[in-house]
């Protein structure tokens, strides 16, 4: 069974507003949204404290930057702090640590997924112009992860998983994966924030990697992130929780993305994933993200060393003889792949056409050349501009207006998917509730919604 969603946070500035702020300014953002939808959300199934790993955590750490602007503050309840909307489409769209963050419904088809990760975008988006007329303030919003000054945020997958695998199992075979897929879905990032100086990377999330694997995603973050927190039945499931991935903008990127990521773990349940073992993860990771030549090394345990695409490959050749002409999504992932990897390997400016960071590249390329420099300033503000989803402003949809990349999916699905859920999964059953029956509900989360008057719908995902 395939299931899997993306959690995007967004990049808030408001005008007038600073850090100091952030928290109170983005709750009140979410509370703007112009779309029907149930306001609150139920915490009875989290535990984000519970390590895959067969432990719990007695606390999370928390970032002391964040933690300096929050001193002193006192905050209203948990449920206004958090301002959680629960869509018609069976979306979650609530308060995360101080920016807007937009949780898809449940997709089974990848398609699906693209389409609701870009209604999210359009929600967002309105939301904004909404914020806007109440508060007069010129409000931007950018889907990245980083503001150039030390803060990262995160775009999330989350992927369904058996239980019965085990979690070293699972770690030691998708890790390969996770590291070396960047040089095919980085957004792209001007300058460095830590480590090795660069002039440009691929990857924005790279430089914020800090261990191989922990439960954090706020502090000391990890490239496999360990909480176990399924949001569904527990005994038979895992939510691998990929928290190492950047924000895209290009639809075939967004796709494939998950695409890979799922063909990968559908060759670890069948235990046939690569076998490699990298020296060192977080810093393999971040000399790849800034690696200018793209060649894209990688050194192993054992003195001996790979590259990027050949890891890949190695994913891609074991799903090519296992999985083709499984069905037509999988087949046209298999052929993107396939293709994409052959344009890395010759020339990574063709990639230019559905690769953020190749993009981007190209655009800042030509850039710098008109004005004779590459002037870092300059260069990060259009890198943030690339990213702004203002279609009047983002420098990604003036790209894409002189056809220079690659729509893949009609614009009237991603529409549809503003309002409507999957018809799929239990996404369906959440969002029709929240469609027809809000005015009753008394709360509602992934995995069940209670009534006002006693009653209890439980959302299940095999139906």
């Amino acid at each position: 069974m395939r299931l899997f969603g993306t959690e995007t946070e967004y990049g808030l500035s408001i005008e007038g507003r600073g850090a100091a702020e952030q928290i109170d300014d983005s709750a009140a953002f979410v509370e703007s949204c112009p779309y029907p939808a149930f306001p609150g959300w139920d915490y009875g199934f989290e535990s984000p404290r519970q390590d895959i790993r067969g432990f719990q955590v007695q606390e999370l750490a928390y970032d002391p930057i964040d933690a300096e602007f929050d001193f002193g503050k006192t905050r209203t309840l948990d449920k206004n702090l958090h301002a959680n909307r629960v869509l018609t489409n069976g979306a979650r769209f609530y308060n995360d640590h101080g920016h807007p963050e937009y949780s898809t419904p449940e997709c089974s088809h990848v398609a699906d997924l693209l389409a609701h990760d870009l209604a999210g975008e359009r929600i967002v988006l309105e939301t904004a112009m909404s914020y806007e007329q109440v508060t007069g303030k010129r409000t931007r919003i950018y889907k990245n992860n980083t503001d150039f000054h030390g803060a990262s945020y995160g775009t999330h997958e989350n992927y369904l998983f058996p239980r019965d695998i085990s979690s070293d199992e699972l770690i030691r075979a998708l890790l390969p994966f996770l590291i070396t897929r960047m040089i095919l879905f980085g957004a792209g990032k001007v300058g460095s924030e830590s480590g090795r100086a660069c002039r440009y990377q691929v990857s924005q999330r790279a430089d914020f990697y800090h261990e191989t694997a922990n439960i954090e995603t706020l502090y000391r973050r990890p490239i496999f992130n360990t909480r176990d927190e399924p949001h569904a039945d527990p005994n038979k499931w895992r939510r691998v929780h990929v928290i190492c991935g950047d924000a895209n903008r290009m639809p075939w990127s967004i796709a494939m993305k998950v695409a890979t990521t799922q063909l990968a773990l559908d060759l670890i349940k069948v235990g046939e994933a690569p076998q490699f073992v990298i020296c060192n993860p977080p810093r393999a990771a971040e000399a790849l993200s800034k690696d200018e030549t793209f060649t894209w090394r990688i050194e192993l345990e054992g003195s001996s060393w790979t590259t990027a695409i050949d890891v890949l490959d190695a994913y891609l050749s074991a799903a090519e003889k296992l999985f083709t002409k499984r069905d037509a999504e999988t087949d046209w992932s298999l052929a993107e792949w396939r293709l994409a990897l052959t344009d890395a390997a010759n020339d990574p400016r063709r990639l230019s056409d559905r690769v953020d960071w190749a993009a981007k590249l190209v655009m800042l390329e030509e850039f710098s050349q008109a004005e004779g420099e590459w002037n870092i300033a300059r260069m990060q503000s259009l890198d943030l501009e690339y990213h702004n989803i203002d279609p009047s402003e983002s420098l990604f949809n003036a790209w894409i207006d002189m056809g220079r990349g690659q729509i893949i999916i009609p614009f009237e699905r991603v529409t549809e998917a503003m309002s409507a859920p999957p018809q799929d999964t239990r996404a369906k059953q959440r969002g029709d509730l929240v469609a027809q029956m809000r005015d009753q509900i008394e709360s509602i989360g992934w995995r069940r919604a209670k009534l006002k008057g006693g009653g209890e719908y439980e959302f299940i995902i095999e139906h």
